[in-house]
């Protein structure tokens, strides 16, 4: 039985030097190694040209080194650019690159589909068709700034084509978490493309025994999606509420340990009729007393496969200022991308 070779973009860089051990391989040569990985343009041991040629050719003949193929590519009027790729077993996945005048921010994909079924989110008509791997993670970052590296953007290392990443784009992170750790250590390593905690933000519809487990992994920032004030109401909306309530996650929140002028971001889908009125802000305010934090306010992005609508401008400032003046810093978002349907609650597989 011929033995399946191991894809080398999978393996921290700790895992690659173990990697090379088990081959009989200078363990010194993995910083080098992973370098190469981690640098956009990389797809073939061949390119390494300061590793050698021995050490590629055996490495070759047990491991390979995946990549994401971008099969589609949308921009929106406002600038924002969703790539589609299709993973090796026919599973499909979008990311989003969000510019603006000063950075860009791409959001990630965790999972092909989602298995949290929020009511709201077209991600979750998909359900769960499985999770990605680090290298499937990854590979995200090292194919959108190979695509940016094509279109002309111009910076003095790959590591400033993209600011800040943000794990908010199909699947929830924390549902993959292990690989997503993995990811994460991946992508912060001083010989890969050394991002820093700061600039990477987990969005979560609410696992409390991950959120509890994260700090001790990561200081990455924390980002929470409540899109209710009420338990009735999120139990409608959102199906994980059933299992992990939303004063027990509001307590986890409260518990999170932050560093100085850290915050936890709380994101609140605003819903015609079903979450938008006074007494919901009123709530709200209420519930996330003494939790360092801001509030990201999302008009909802209509689409025809869902019953729900968007709030009238007016109830939609109402409600902000109903919070700010309760003492929260309370943002309005715009909808970047919903005319590619690259916005929050968008990214689906159109096509199989």
């Amino acid at each position: 039985m011929m033995q399946q070779k191991t894809d080398i973009r999978n393996l921290t860089k700790d895992q690659l030097r173990d990697f090379l051990v088990s081959l009989d391989l200078p363990p010194g040569r993995a910083p080098h190694l992973f370098s190469w990985l981690q640098s956009p343009g990389t797809q073939d041991f061949s390119q390494m040209t300061n590793i050698n040629k021995k050490i590629r050719e055996q490495l070759s003949e047990q491991a390979f080194i995946s990549h994401l193929n971008i099969l589609t590519k949308e921009r929106s009027k406002d600038g924002t650019i969703k790539f589609g790729f299709a993973l090796q077993d026919g599973a499909a996945i979008e990311s989003v690159l969000i510019p603006t005048s000063k950075r860009h921010t791409l959001c990630i994909s965790s999972q092909s589909g989602c298995a949290m079924g929020c009511k709201f989110c077209l991600t979750g008509t998909m359900g769960l068709k499985r999770n990605l791997t680090p290298a499937e993670i990854t590979g995200q970052v090292l194919a959108v700034m190979e695509q940016m590296i094509k279109d002309g953007v111009q910076r003095s290392t790959p590591r400033e084509l993209i600011n800040n990443l943000v794990f908010m784009g199909m699947g929830e992170p924390l549902a993959n978490y292990e690989n997503l750790r993995t990811a994460i250590n991946i992508l912060l390593d001083k010989d890969g493309l050394e991002f820093t905690e700061r600039r990477i933000t987990i969005s979560t519809c609410g696992i409390i025994p991950k959120i509890k487990t994260l700090p001790k992994d990561m200081r990455v920032n924390l980002a929470v999606s409540l899109h209710a004030a009420d338990n009735d109401t999120r139990n409608l909306l959102m199906p994980v509420n059933k299992s992990y309530g939303l004063d027990e996650l509001l307590e986890a929140c409260r518990a999170y340990p932050l560093q100085p002028k850290k915050i936890i971001l709380f994101a609140y889908i605003l819903i015609q009729g079903i979450n938008d009125t006074d007494q919901d802000a009123k709530t709200l305010a209420q519930k996330l007393r003494d939790i360092p934090c801001r509030i990201n306010l999302l008009p909802y992005n209509e689409s025809d496969e869902l019953p729900y609508k968007q709030p009238e401008t007016m109830r939609i400032n109402a409600f902000q200022k109903i919070l700010r003046d309760a003492g929260f810093r309370t943002i309005i978002r715009d909808s970047r991308g919903a005319d590619i349907s690259a916005a929050c609650g968008q990214l689906v597989k159109h096509t199989e």
